[in-house]
């Protein structure tokens, strides 16, 4: 068992005490904010860093452990960057579809109204009542 030098300790913990307050304030963002759009920008990008720097401590524990680089948590981080905000994208898209389809009031009373989006057939403006 290998022990690790004073400065790598404080960057893990460092790392990981970031990692779990920008998780928490993204998961807080999802709870406290109203708007579906808005609630979709907190725990992406909260939770993204988040676990990015959770990976980033755990390429360095694992590095340092095994005295070589190891690239599989940067991958794994990687492919967590692309595929968070792709997913969020999508989902987005999947409001707005549903948007221009439903009423908001519908499905959030708490919100007003339709959103600013462009009409397929050319005509009249959605209307509000």
């Amino acid at each position: 068992m290998t022990t690790f030098p004073l400065w790598l300790n404080l960057l893990i913990a460092l790392l990981i005490a970031l990692s779990g307050i920008i998780t928490l304030v993204g998961t807080l963002g999802l709870v406290k904010l109203r708007h579906f759009y808005s609630r979709m920008h907190a725990p992406t990008l909260g939770n993204t860093l988040g676990v990015f720097c959770m990976l980033v401590a755990c390429a360095l524990v694992a590095s340092f452990s095994t005295q070589k680089l190891l690239i599989y948590p940067l991958i794994i981080t990687v492919l967590l960057v692309i595929t968070s905000p792709v997913t969020a994208i999508l989902l987005m898209r999947a409001a707005i579809k549903r948007e221009l389809r439903q009423r908001m009031a519908d499905y959030a009373p708490d919100e007003p109204g339709h959103m600013d989006m462009p009409l397929k057939s050319k005509g009249e403006p959605p209307s509000h009542t």
